[in-house]
């Protein structure tokens, strides 16, 4: 079976749109939370995901939306999350109301959560990952760092595919995996996008001007 997987696309419709458009045949596409947030399609990017039927688990900015949570967030995440609420269909409110922390699917095979398998919100980067994070499934998927990176063990897999919306790895190309878990292998991937676009309507909303910066820097 070949999973597309992504996270973190954080209301970035230029950057998921790139990324869907880009990735190769797979069987099913699965993202690691963090639907909305900092920019300015959290509707469009709702509806595209939950109009596939894409298992998904929700991150900190999804809950700060529905459940009011703020998770310390600085002045561009408050931002984007009540721009999120503001703009959301009630459909799209209540499909990012339904999702879990944490979802395994696929036969028990795939484990989706946001940040740790023991906390939804704690900040796991690659250098942090080890076989102890596994509990029985072929791979784990992670996000919330926005870094992408993932080993490969002799008990399963652990990914993170960073982030579609808002990479914060130095690359501002929009970041997914795709793994084939009959050969136990992942395929890195990035692609770009109109960054420019994301800015001009960042503008137009009246987001912070650095909600669209700092995406050409990839941070």
């Amino acid at each position: 079976m070949r999973l597309g997987v992504i996270s973190d696309v954080h209301g970035n419709l230029p950057a998921l749109d790139a990324v869907l458009s880009d990735m190769p045949p797979v069987e099913h596409v699965v993202c690691a939370g963090d639907v909305v947030g900092y920019n300015p399609w959290p509707d469009e990017c709702v509806t595209e995901l939950a109009e596939r039927s894409v298992p998904t688990v929700s991150g900190n900015h999804d809950r700060a939306v529905t459940a009011g949570t703020g998770f310390r967030f600085n002045s561009l995440a408050a931002a984007g999350v009540d721009f999120a609420r503001d703009e959301l269909s009630p459909e799209s409110l209540d499909w990012l109301t339904s999702l879990p922390k944490t979802q395994t699917v696929f036969d028990g095979h795939v484990k989706l959560v946001h940040g740790h398998p023991n906390d939804p919100d704690r900040y796991t980067y690659p250098d942090d990952f080890s076989p102890s994070l596994l509990s029985g499934e072929d791979l784990l998927v992670m996000g919330h760092t926005h870094v992408q990176g993932h080993a490969v063990y002799d008990d399963g897999i652990v990914l993170n595919p960073g982030s579609v919306g808002q990479p914060r790895d130095g690359d501002p190309r929009a970041a997914y995996a795709v793994v084939d878990l009959d050969a136990m292998a992942v395929d890195e991937h990035r692609v770009g996008y109109d960054i420019d676009r994301v800015a001009e309507r960042v503008t137009e909303v009246g987001l912070p001007e650095r909600i669209a910066t700092r995406l050409y820097e990839g941070r």
